[in-house]
C-alpha cells in the first residue's frame, strides 16, 4: 500500500538547516554529501545512496511546506517530474501561477495529503519540510519517516521536530549504515 514518507537528512543533534537556513553546514550541502558525487553537484546512482535516491525518485507526488517550496522556487514547477501539493493558510504568491503542477491547498494538511495520494496512484507520496511533517504527524497522515542521520553536530539552526502535539511511537522498518550516514526508516505507529 502506498505511504506518505518524510525523507530528510538531519544532523545528530536534530537540525535540518544551519542558522542561515541553508541545507546545513557552511557550504549549504553538508547534510546532503551522502547522496552527492564528489563534484557536489550530481546525485549518486550507485551503491546505497543510489538505491535510496531511486526510492525517493519513484514517488508519485510531493507534499511540501510553503516555506520549503518558495525557498527553492517550486523546484521549477515539478519535483522530479511529480506534482507538488502545498498546504497553506494563504493564497499562493504570484510566481506559483508559472507552475501548473503546483497546487496550493488551503483547507488543511489532510486535504493536501488526500489530493497527493490520489495523484500518486500506487506510488508513495514524498513529504518535505519540518513544519509540514509536524502537522502531518499531528493530523495522523504521515505514514513513514526516512531519516538520513549525518555524523555532524551543527549546534544550532532549524530543528526537524521542534513542536509535536504528543509523544509519537515509531517502529524501525530498516537501518542501513554507510560511512557518510545512517539511514533509518520508521513506520509511524497508530
Amino acid at each position: 500500500m502506498p505511504a506518505s514518507v518524510l525523507f530528510m537528512s538531519v544532523s545528530v543533534d536534530g537540525y535540518i538547516a544551519d542558522p542561515n537556513d541553508t541545507l546545513g553546514g557552511e557550504d549549504g550541502n553538508r547534510l546532503h554529501h551522502w547522496g552527492l558525487h564528489p563534484d557536489g553537484e550530481t546525485f549518486r546512482t550507485d551503491g546505497t545512496a543510489g538505491q535510496l535516491l531511486a526510492e525517493y525518485n519513484e514517488t508519485g507526488a510531493v507534499v511540501a511546506g510553503r516555506r520549503t517550496v518558495e525557498i527553492v522556487d517550486h523546484w521549477g514547477g515539478t519535483h522530479h517530474g511529480m506534482p507538488i501539493f502545498v498546504p497553506t493558510h494563504r493564497p499562493p504568491g504570484k510566481t506559483a501561477a508559472n507552475y501548473p503542477q503546483v497546487t496550493y491547498v488551503q483547507d488543511g494538511i489532510e486535504s493536501a495529503m488526500t489530493q497527493a495520494k490520489a495523484a500518486a496512484g500506487d506510488r508513495n507520496v514524498l513529504v518535505h519540510g519540518a513544519y509540514t511533517a509536524q502537522r502531518a504527524l499531528e493530523a495522523g497522515v504521515l505514514d513513514e519517516i526516512q531519516l538520513h542521520l549525518i555524523p555532524v553536530l551543527l549546534g544550532q539552526g532549524r530543528r526537524l521536530f521542534d513542536v509535536l502535539p504528543r509523544e509519537i511511537e515509531l517502529e524501525i522498518a530498516r537501518v542501513t549504515n554507510t560511512p557518510e550516514a545512517t539511514h533509518i526508516r520508521y513506520r509511524v505507529k497508530r
